[in-house]
């Protein structure tokens, strides 16, 4: 309780300087801090703590003169649902013993325009770690800064950029509750909306964009579900190096937007060895290359203001495609890399990479008798084994090729 009153104490204070937002404006870098806070213990679904980041949310949303956008005149959505047992089977939106609670935030630009741009991000984490948590020492905050007050800081910055500018469309922010268990709150929008979902021009969804590498490498999902996609975001980019994916189903909530035949873009700055761990912490981003990401992102809303309603295209789904496999090295892929290969961003500790003496920066270019040449190879090739065998294995490191044996 005392933790609790803690935190709640801790919101009227960043709140009551919210309503001065007229005279000085709140920072990217105090949204995250504040969404990134210990004292948030990781916004889990359903907890106490993820409503007081849901009313930090709401209040940033009134003092940037967002309208309301939920439920009865709120700024909330609310949605009950009983948690999974089953990983195949579709959740459950109920009510009764044994359920969770989750909260959309929801704020709105009426321009008073025939088409509405979606525009958002998913404000939960995991909590205090548990299933989807890559740390293996126990219970600790996972406070998610990059993944993903990283997004709804940017959103924000956003709603804040495009009030009152680039009238040619209407605005709808989204910050999305449960996406760590699901996609359920943008699940629950697209089956629930307070929109009509028939204005619906394109919706941008911000996951993880808190980690702009030094390369400037941009990766930008979704490409291929409107024609105008690749021209736009080639012509409004003076800074990144773009790795642009054309497929419109992904894990993340932009997925449950395409499901309903709406083009779609997801912005990604990369996996890193914080991923889903308690040292995701906010000191840790790179808030000019948030700007940078946002200031592109309404260039590329401004491209197409003036034009007609997009026409919605259909993609092959790319996660179908991905091979079953029974064991892992124990990397993390650098999913930005587009050279030959795959490069490794990360190693575990006493895992089969760690122990063959694999490292950080390595290129997989061969794994047993399959030549790897993309992320897909790769995981061709890993998945032809299983526990107790073992693979030789190349990588270029540094120009060097050096081989060593994995033991899965």
């Amino acid at each position: 309780m005392v933790r609790i009153l803690t935190v709640l104490f801790a919101i009227f204070v960043v709140l009551s300087s919210c309503k001065k937002e007229k005279q000085q404006k709140v920072s990217l870098r105090e949204d995250i801090a504040f969404l990134a806070n210990d004292s948030l213990a990781g916004r889990e679904t359903g907890t106490p703590q993820e409503i007081v980041a849901a009313e930090y949310l709401q209040q940033r949303m009134k003092s940037i003169g967002l309208l309301p956008k939920g439920n009865a005149g709120t700024f909330f959505q609310t949605f009950t649902f009983k948690p999974k047992t089953d990983p195949h089977s579709e959740v459950q939106f109920v009510n009764g013993d044994g359920t969770i609670t989750g909260t959309n935030v929801i704020g709105y630009i009426d321009n008073e325009a025939e088409k509405t741009v979606i525009i958002g991000a998913h404000y939960d984490h995991l909590g205090m770690g548990g299933e989807g948590s890559l740390y293996a020492e126990g219970e600790a905050i996972h406070n998610g800064a990059d993944d993903n007050a990283s997004g709804v800081g940017v959103m924000l910055q956003l709603a804040q950029k495009l009030k009152d500018t680039l009238t040619g469309s209407n605005y709808l922010f989204m910050a999305f509750s449960g996406e760590e268990m699901g996609l359920l709150g943008s699940n629950y929008f697209c089956k629930n909306p307070t929109i009509d979902l028939k204005k619906a021009n394109y919706m941008i969804n911000m996951d993880m964009v808190g980690r702009l590498k030094e390369d400037k490498t941009l990766a930008i999902s979704g490409t291929g579900t409107a024609a105008v996609w690749p021209q736009v975001l080639n012509s409004s980019n003076e800074v990144f190096k773009l790795v642009l994916s054309e497929s419109g189903m992904g894990p993340s909530d932009h997925t449950s937007f395409y499901l309903q035949d709406i083009p779609v873009l997801h912005f990604f700055t990369g996996q890193h060895e914080d991923y889903h761990k308690p040292t995701d912490d906010f000191e840790k981003l790179n808030y000019q290359g948030m700007e940078q990401i946002k200031d592109y992102i309404v260039a590329v809303i401004g491209e197409l203001d003036d034009a007609p309603k997009l026409g919605f295209r259909i993609t092959k789904n790319e996660s179908e495609e991905v091979p079953r496999f029974k064991v892992g090295l124990g990397v993390m892929p650098d999913y930005l890399f587009d050279g030959a290969g795959m490069r490794i961003d990360g190693v575990t500790k006493d895992r089969p990479a760690s122990k063959a003496g694999l490292l950080k920066g390595d290129i997989v270019v061969q794994l047993g008798d399959s030549i790897v040449t993309d992320m897909m190879s790769y995981m061709r090739a890993l998945s032809a084994f299983e526990e107790g065998s073992t693979a030789k294995v190349v990588v270029d490191r540094k120009g060097e090729k050096v081989t060593a044996e994995v033991r899965f």
